[in-house]
């Protein structure tokens, strides 16, 4: 190359630094993959988590499948006799009994229910649904004669203040009717497929342990209460186990 050449890009070079122009590297890979990184996450915007409706049903009227019965709730009109009631294609403990009728969405979700379990091994069976207020009254009183009315508040509610009531709850136990509506049906594996999967079919089991200040029970494996499955799975993915605590309500083992 000659001095003149020499001299030209020397002259060229400076000029353009003087400009400002800025020489890259031939292979600038590394510097675009950064920018373009770093562009990503500039523009990237944080999507709100979607919230669940908690006013698509009532909890207050008796025919809602969330309708909160405890016993700071009690049903109005307490002697609420639910309009659909049926007697489900289940295995039932006394079949002909008051007490085997549900209303028709919960003998719907009972027997998808029930099949699902029997194909798996787990054969079930209806021990209680549907109590009318008349009822509730005689098996209430009952626990009194026996128990006392303070024991009896802890595991039989009031009449007018019984999900049962409601035709939405049933006690469900195994067709060997083992450890019927008693706390070692939570052991047995019926109780433990019951508690792993009745969310599915839309149940909750009402009355968990450690939450006897909040529902105003003893715990009850057996006892499980139709919500439908959008609320049954809601509460599963958030781990909120009592209605009151779902929907801010009060509860408690006072009336």
């Amino acid at each position: 190359m000659g001095m003149k050449k020499i001299i030209i890009i020397a002259l060229i070079v400076t000029v353009a630094v003087g400009l400002g122009v800025k020489f890259w590297p031939k292979h600038p890979t590394t510097f675009n993959v950064a920018n373009k990184t770093q562009g990503q996450a500039s523009n990237k915007t944080n999507t709100p988590a979607s919230t669940f409706d908690k006013t698509q049903y009532s909890t207050t009227d008796p025919s809602s499948i969330w309708v909160v019965v405890n016993k700071q709730h009690p049903l109005i009109p307490k002697n609420y006799v639910p309009a659909d009631l049926v007697v489900p294609a289940v295995p039932l403990r006394v079949p002909g009994n008051e007490s085997m009728q549900v209303r028709q969405v919960t003998a719907i979700a009972l027997q998808t229910m029930f099949a699902a379990a029997k194909a798996q091994g787990i054969n079930l069976m209806l021990s209680s649904g549907y109590r009318s207020f008349a009822y509730q009254t005689a098996l209430y009183n009952g626990y009194v004669k026996t128990q006392g009315q303070a024991v009896a508040d802890t595991q039989s509610a009031r009449p007018g203040f019984s999900e049962h009531q409601t035709g939405l709850a049933a006690d469900i136990e195994p067709t060997s009717e083992q450890c019927d509506v008693d706390p070692c049906f939570g052991n047995l594996p019926e109780g433990k497929w019951l508690a792993a999967n009745a969310y599915k079919y839309g149940f909750i089991i009402r009355y968990t342990p450690g939450n006897q200040a909040i529902t105003g029970y003893v715990a009850e494996a057996w006892h499980v209460r139709y919500v439908g499955t959008a609320l049954s799975n809601e509460m599963r993915s958030t781990g909120i186990e009592t209605l009151e605590q779902f929907f801010n309500i009060s509860g408690g083992p006072n009336y």
